[in-house]
C-alpha cells in the first residue's frame, strides 16, 4: 500500500469521477467457448446480493449521513475519488469517520503515495466532507469498500465497491488480499524502490521527519504507529515456536486449519474469534500433537470471514480467515429471438446457483429495472428471465447476461405486423353546432396521426383524438364552418393513409345576446339609434323590418334599414317618444327562417320635484322632507341631490355626492343663527332634472348638552361639595352659567341650591342637616334654554367620613432604585386619605437630615428629592401615613452607585514561550456595585503604550498569549462594574521579558537620550464652512514629551461640559466634533496644547450656512466662496424668506 500521508482539511475537495459502464460482452466467444469467466470476484469482497442488501438496509436507517460514496469503475494508473458528506446542523463537534477494506482492514494506517484521506468542512452549509482518493490504481485495490461515520450514540455506515480495469488486453485474476493483509506481507510488491521503511527502521528517531518530507510522508503519527507494531513484530515469542501465519483463504462450504506451535507444551490454550472464546463442536474440532495445537472449522461460510487469535500464557498471536464464494456459471445459454412490436418477450437463462447475481445488458449498457420501466427481471431458483413489455423496434439490440463466472448473449429483432384497415373512413355532413366523429379501425393496436387539409390536428377542449385498441375516432363537439375540409389519418410507421371529407351546413340565426332578458333597446330622446343586430346563415339570408305589420324599408328616411353580409340595422334619427313601440326582424335563406321581436323604449329626464319642507330645527342640523316629482321621464327615479343656501346669499352648495334613495333628508354642519333655504333635484337613468321651488327660510339654534362628569368633591356634618365638567358642545348661542338643585331621598321636590347663575364649575350646597341622604342634579343655561339635567348617580350621605390612608408605589420603585453618583433624585409617590393625613420618613429607622434630601409634601403625594446623589444616600426608606388611628408604611430601597477601584494587586506568576500568567484580587471599593468584569492591557517597555487585551474578563487569573519574542511586556488590569470601568488601573510591578529559545542576548548600553519636547503642531487648523444641522469637525494634529494636555476654545473661552461638543485625541490627533451646528456655533476656535517645556495655540474660522440651498450648492460642486456671495444677494432680495 502506499505511504502514510496526512490529512488536509483545507483543501477543496475534488468530485468523484462517474464509473464507466462495464464492458460489453462478447456473443461470438461465448457460443465458442461455452462459458468463459468474464470477471472474479476478489477475495475481500461480499457477494453482490449481499451488499445491496446492506446499502438498502444502509439507505433506510441512515441517520448521518447525507452524501454517501457511491460504487465506481476506474483503469489501471488514474485516479478516482469517494465522497461522503455529513450535515453538521446538530452535531456540537466533528463526527468521527473511518475507511475500511473488505471488512476489517481500517485504511487510515495505509494512507500514503496512493491513498489520501481528506475532510473540509463549509461554514455557509454547515456540511463536512470526507474524501477517500486512490492514485494510479492497481488491479489490486479492486474490491468492497466500507465507510462509517459516529457521533455520540449515533452511527451510521455504507459500502461501495471499485472496479479497477486493464487499459489495454485482459487482465489475469489477481488476489487483492495480499495488498490488504493487517501483516506487511508482500509488502514488497507495494514499496516504492526504496524501501522507506527500512530507512526509517534503521534510522535515528531525529533523522525521522527528513525522511518522511523527502518520501512525501505527512502522518507522522500513524508512521510512529507503524514502526512500533513493525518492530513489535521482529520481537521472538517466549510463548509460541512457531504462529498463525498473517492470513488463511478458503472455499465457502470448505475446511480451513489453523496450526500453532509452542514452546511449552503446558500452556493452556485458548482460541477465539472476533473476541469470543471458541468452544469445541461440531463446526470447531481441537487437536493436540505434541506442541503443535491445531483447530479446524468445517463447511466455512460468509459468517467464519473474521478475525481469529490464540492465547497462551499472557501472549496471542492472531490472523484473519477470508471466506470465497465460488464462481456462478452460466448453464443454459441466452437464445436468439424474433418478435413483433406491442408483444411480450421473454428472454431466459439459467445458472449455477440458486439466486446468484446476475446483470443484464441490452448493447453492453447495463438494464437498471424500476417501478418506471418496461424491464422486469424473474428469478425462479436457478432460471433468469427478463420480460420485456409491449415491445417496440427500439427493444432490437444485443441483450447479454453476465456472472461472476461466464456470461451468455443474443440478439432480439422486433418487426411490424402486416397492417390491415378492417373499417375505413366515411364522408359526413354535419349540422353546425352538431358534433363530428370520423372512426376507422386497423388490425393493429398501433398508434397514429391525423391531418386536415395536409396540416397536423391539435388537440383541445373542443377536438379530442381517441385511441382505443384497434379502433381510432376524431370526436368534434359542436362542429363549426372552418371545421369543413379534408380529413386523413395515416398510422404510425406504416405508408397507409384513410381520407374523408366533412361539410357543415348552418340555417338563418338571429343573434340577440346583447340586448337584455326581454329584448328591450332604451334610446333617450333626440339622440339617435343606431341597432346592430348580428345574423348568420349558409347561405347568407335575407332581413325584413317591420312595426305594426308595416315593412321598414330601406332608404334615406328617418327610420330605415341596413343590410349587411353578417349583420340587419335598424336606424332611428332623432328618437321621439312615440317611436317607443315593438319592432319585427325576419330572416329566411334555403335551410329555413328565424323570427324575432324587439322591444324599442324612448326615455327623458324627469320633471323637477315640488318645493319641500322643514318639519324639526336643531343647533346645526334640520329634518327636511318632499315628494316625488310627477312624471319621471320614462326611467325610474333612482334618487334625488340636495342643495342648501344662506338666504342673504345666490350661492347653492350640494350637501350629498351620493343620491339619496329616501324623500327624507337631515343636512348637517349648518351654522346657528343663520338662515337657510334647501331646494332637490330628482335624478333617473337618463339625467338630472330641473331644481325644485326652494324651501322656505328656517334658522337653527339650540340648547347646551349636558354637564359632563358631574362628581362629589368633599362632604362634612352640614354642607355637599360638588364640581363637574362644562358640556361637550355648547354651541353658538354660548354658554350663560350653571344652575345646581338637589332633593332629599324619598321626596320629587328638587331645591335650587343657587340663586344666581354659577360661572365655575363647583359649588358647595350648605344648610343641610346631618346624616340626612340628598340627591343632586346640574343644568347649563344659555340663551336658547336650560340643557339637560346631568344626574349624580346615587344618594350623597351628608357625613363626613374618614377614609384609611393608603400608599401607591409606583411599580419601578417597588424594585431596587439605582442612581449613579452626582445624578438627581426626584421620586414622587401618590397616597390617599381623609382628613389630610401625617407623613413622616426615616433612613435606615433614623430621621432623615433635610439639609441633604428634600421632602415635600401634598394633599396627594409626597416628594423626596436629592439634588446630587452620593454613596451615603444609598438606603431602605421607609415612608408612614397616619389618619387618626389608622397607619399605612411602605419602603423604598435606593441604591447610589458610581465607578470601583482598581484591582488591588496584579502579579506575574509564570512566563513560558510567548504567554505570561496573570493573577490579581479583586479592589476593596466595588462602586457600591457588583463587579461585572476587568479589562487586560498590555504595554512594550519600549513605547508604553497600552492596549486593551482582554475586556469583561471575569475571573481574577488570565494567560496573555501571542506575545512578541524578545519584548519586554509590563501589565495593567482595570476594574469594571455596571457604572463603567475603574479610573486607574493596577500596574505590574516587575515586567515580563518574552526570551528566545536557545540564545541568551545581552543588551547593549545605550547613553539615554532625552526625548523630551516642547508641545508643536504638526497640522494645523484650517477655516472651514458648515451645514446647519449637520455635525461638523476640526481637525489637527501636536506633537510633545511629555505628552501635551489639550484644550479648546470658542471666541477666548474654554470649551467644558458641553453636550454640542465632543472632543477626541488619538495618536496625536486632535478633533472637536460639533453636534448639529446652528449659525450661533460660528466663529472663532482654538486649540491650546500645553506641557511642562511649553504651550502653544492655533486658531481657525468656523461659519455656519443654514438651509438646503447651501448643502445641495456644496455637494455640487460649487465654491464655497461664490456659495456666499449668491446666498447673500438671495437674502437681500427675498428678505422676508430668509
Amino acid at each position: 500500500m502506499p505511504e502514510p500521508t496526512k490529512k488536509e482539511e483545507n483543501e477543496v475537495s475534488a468530485p468523484a469521477p462517474v464509473p464507466p459502464p462495464p464492458p460489453a460482452p462478447e456473443p461470438n466467444k461465448e457460443k465458442e467457448a461455452g462459458t468463459t469467466p468474464a470477471k472474479e470476484w476478489s477475495l475481500g469482497e461480499s457477494p453482490a446480493g449481499e451488499e445491496q442488501d446492506k446499502q438498502n438496509a444502509n439507505s433506510q436507517l441512515s441517520t448521518l449521513f447525507v452524501e454517501k460514496p457511491q460504487t465506481g469503475s476506474v483503469k489501471v494508473g488514474e485516479n478516482i475519488t469517494f465522497i461522503a458528506k455529513v450535515k453538521a446542523e446538530d452535531l456540537l463537534r466533528k463526527p468521527t469517520i473511518k475507511w475500511f477494506k473488505g471488512k476489517w482492514m481500517d485504511l487510515a494506517s495505509k494512507a500514503g503515495k496512493h491513498l489520501q484521506l481528506k475532510e473540509t468542512f463549509e461554514r455557509q452549509t454547515r456540511m463536512y466532507t470526507f474524501e477517500m482518493q486512490i492514485i494510479k490504481a492497481k488491479e489490486n485495490y479492486a474490491g468492497n469498500y466500507r465507510c462509517e461515520v459516529t457521533y455520540k450514540d449515533k452511527f451510521d455506515s455504507c459500502t461501495f465497491d471499485l472496479e479497477v480495469h486493464e487499459s489495454t488486453g485482459t487482465t489475469p485474476n489477481i488476489d487483492i488480499r495480499s495488498a490488504f493483509k493487517r501483516r506487511e506481507v508482500k509488502q514488497q510488491e507495494e514499496e516504492p524502490e526504496v524501501d522507506v521503511w527500512e530507512l526509517l527502521k534503521n534510522a535515528n528517531p531525529n533523522e525521522y521527519e527528513k525522511i518522511a518530507f523527502q518520501y512525501g510522508i505527512t502522518d507522522l503519527r500513524g508512521m510512529l504507529k507503524r514502526l512500533k507494531r513493525m518492530r513489535r513484530v521482529e520481537k521472538k515469542s517466549a510463548a509460541f515456536a512457531k504462529i498463525l501465519d498473517p492470513a488463511y483463504q478458503v472455499d465457502k462450504g470448505g475446511r480451513v486449519r489453523f496450526a500453532v506451535e509452542l514452546a511449552d507444551p503446558k500452556l493452556e490454550v485458548k482460541w477465539y474469534k472476533n473476541g469470543q472464546e471458541i468452544r469445541p463442536s461440531t463446526k470447531y474440532i481441537f487437536e493436540h500433537k505434541g506442541c503443535e495445537r491445531i483447530m479446524f472449522i468445517n463447511n466455512c461460510g460468509l459468517t467464519d470471514d473474521s478475525e481469529y487469535y490464540v492465547t497462551a500464557g499472557d501472549e496471542k498471536c492472531s490472523t484473519e480467515l477470508f471466506v470465497r464464494e465460488p464462481p456462478i456459471l452460466v448453464t443454459k445459454q441466452l437464445e436468439d429471438t424474433n418478435a413483433y412490436c406491442g408483444e411480450r418477450v421473454e428472454l431466459e437463462c439459467e445458472v449455477s446457483e440458486d439466486d446468484a447475481n446476475v446483470k443484464w445488458f441490452k448493447n453492453g449498457e447495463e438494464i437498471i429495472p424500476g417501478p418506471r420501466s418496461r424491464y422486469r427481471i424473474k428469478v425462479e431458483g436457478k432460471k433468469h428471465i427478463l420480460i420485456i413489455e409491449g415491445a417496440t423496434k427500439a427493444d432490437s439490440a444485443e441483450y447479454s447476461v453476465m456472472t461472476t463466472g461466464g456470461q451468455s448473449s443474443a440478439k432480439l429483432s422486433v418487426d411490424l405486423k402486416p397492417l390491415k384497415i378492417l373499417t375505413p373512413l366515411t364522408d359526413q355532413t354535419v349540422h353546425l353546432g352538431k358534433e363530428i366523429c370520423l372512426k376507422c379501425e386497423i388490425s393493429e393496436n398501433i398508434s397514429g396521426k391525423w391531418t386536415k387539409n395536409g396540416l397536423p390536428i391539435q388537440e383541445s377542449d373542443r377536438l379530442k383524438v381517441v385511441h382505443k385498441g384497434r379502433i381510432h375516432k376524431l370526436v368534434i363537439a359542436n362542429a363549426l364552418l372552418e371545421d369543413e375540409g379534408d380529413y386523413v389519418f395515416a398510422p404510425d410507421a406504416y405508408s397507409i393513409t384513410l381520407p374523408a371529407k366533412v361539410h357543415v351546413i348552418d340555417p338563418p340565426k338571429i343573434i340577440l345576446d346583447g340586448l337584455d332578458a326581454d329584448n328591450t333597446v332604451t334610446v333617450i330622446a333626440g339622440s339617435k339609434l343606431r341597432l346592430e343586430i348580428p345574423i348568420s346563415g349558409e347561405p347568407p339570408p335575407k332581413a325584413i323590418w317591420s312595426r305594426a305589420d308595416k315593412a321598414i324599408m330601406e332608404g334615406s328616411g328617418r327610420i330605415r334599414a341596413e343590410s349587411y353580409p353578417d349583420s340587419s340595422t335598424l336606424v332611428i334619427d332623432v328618437a321621439e317618444r312615440d317611436d317607443s313601440g315593438v319592432y319585427h326582424i325576419n330572416l329566411k335563406n334555403e335551410a329555413g327562417e328565424a323570427h324575432a321581436s324587439i322591444k324599442i323604449k324612448v326615455v327623458d329626464i324627469p320633471d323637477p320635484p315640488v318645493a319641500p319642507k322643514v318639519t324639526d330645527v336643531g343647533d346645526d342640523w334640520c329634518i327636511m322632507n318632499w315628494e316625488p316629482p310627477a312624471y319621471d321621464g320614462g326611467s325610474p327615479i333612482l334618487g334625488y341631490f340636495i342643495e342648501r343656501k344662506k338666504k342673504q346669499s345666490s350661492r347653492w352648495m350640494r350637501l350629498n355626492f351620493d343620491l339619496c334613495k329616501e324623500t327624507t333628508f337631515e343636512p348637517k354642519k349648518m351654522i346657528e343663527g343663520v338662515a337657510y333655504e334647501v331646494r332637490i333635484f330628482a335624478v333617473n337613468a337618463i339625467g338630472i332634472s330641473k331644481p325644485s321651488m326652494p324651501s322656505k327660510p328656517f334658522v337653527p339654534l339650540a340648547v347646551t348638552s349636558p354637564p359632563t362628569l358631574l362628581t362629589v368633591d368633599s362632604v362634612t356634618d352640614t354642607t355637599v361639595t360638588m364640581k363637574w365638567r362644562p358640556p361637550d358642545q355648547i354651541g353658538a348661542a354660548g354658554l350663560d352659567g350653571y344652575v345646581l338643585e338637589y332633593c332629599f331621598e324619598g321626596t320629587e321636590d328638587w331645591i335650587v341650591a343657587n340663586t344666581d347663575l354659577i360661572e365655575k364649575t363647583k359649588f358647595t350646597i350648605t344648610g343641610l342637616p346631618t346624616d340626612a341622604r340628598i340627591f343632586v342634579r346640574v343644568k347649563a343655561i344659555n340663551a336658547a334654554g336650560a340643557s339637560e339635567p346631568k344626574y349624580y348617580s346615587q344618594p350623597i350621605l351628608v357625613k363626613e367620613i374618614i377614609e384609611a390612608p393608603k400608599i401607591r408605589i409606583p411599580r419601578h420603585l417597588k424594585q431596587t432604585y439605582i442612581r449613579r453618583v452626582g445624578e438627581a433624585v426626584n421620586l414622587v409617590i401618590p397616597f390617599q386619605g381623609k382628613p389630610r393625613p401625617e407623613l413622616t420618613w426615616k433612613k435606615d429607622g433614623a430621621e432623615i437630615d433635610k439639609n441633604q434630601i428634600n421632602i415635600r409634601n401634598s394633599e396627594t403625594d409626597t416628594i423626596i428629592f436629592i439634588r446630587k446623589a452620593e454613596r451615603s444616600h444609598s438606603g431602605k426608606y421607609d415612608l408612614q401615613v397616619k389618619v387618626e388611628k389608622f397607619v399605612e408604611t411602605a419602603s423604598i430601597d435606593i441604591q447610589i452607585v458610581d465607578r470601583p477601584g482598581p484591582p488591588q494587586l496584579v502579579k506575574i506568576e509564570d512566563v513560558w514561550g510567548e504567554n505570561v500568567a496573570l493573577s490579581w484580587t479583586p479592589p476593596k471599593d466595588n462602586g457600591n456595585a457588583a463587579i461585572t468584569g476587568y479589562t487586560i492591557q498590555k504595554a512594550d517597555k519600549k513605547s508604553m503604550e497600552w492596549f486593551t487585551v482582554i475586556e469583561h474578563y471575569h475571573r481574577t487569573n488570565a494567560t496573555i498569549s501571542e506575545l512578541v519574542i524578545g519584548n519586554e511586556y509590563y501589565f495593567r488590569v482595570f476594574a469594571e462594574n455596571m457604572c463603567g470601568l475603574s479610573e486607574d488601573a493596577t500596574m505590574t510591578k516587575e515586567s515580563a521579558v518574552i526570551a528566545k529559545d536557545g540564545k541568551i542576548y545581552k543588551n547593549p548600553v545605550f547613553e539615554d537620550f532625552d526625548f523630551t519636547e516642547a508641545p508643536m503642531f504638526t497640522q494645523p487648523l484650517v477655516n472651514t464652512y458648515a451645514v446647519a444641522g449637520y455635525n461638523a469637525t476640526l481637525n489637527c494634529s501636536v506633537r510633545g514629551n511629555p505628552k501635551p494636555k489639550i484644550t479648546w476654545m470658542k471666541n477666548k473661552v474654554a470649551i467644558v461640559d458641553d453636550p454640542r461638543y465632543r472632543m477626541f485625541s488619538n495618536q496625536g490627533v486632535c478633533t472637536l466634533e460639533i453636534r448639529k451646528p446652528s449659525p450661533y456655533d460660528g466663529g472663532t476656535y482654538c486649540c491650546k496644547a500645553v506641557n511642562d517645556l511649553g504651550t502653544v495655540e492655533i486658531e481657525c474660522k468656523l461659519e455656519v450656512k443654514g438651509g438646503l440651498s447651501f448643502c445641495r450648492l456644496l455637494l455640487q460642486g460649487v465654491p464655497p466662496n461664490i456659495i456666499d456671495s449668491y446666498l447673500r444677494d438671495l437674502q437681500s432680495s427675498n428678505p422676508e424668506e430668509y
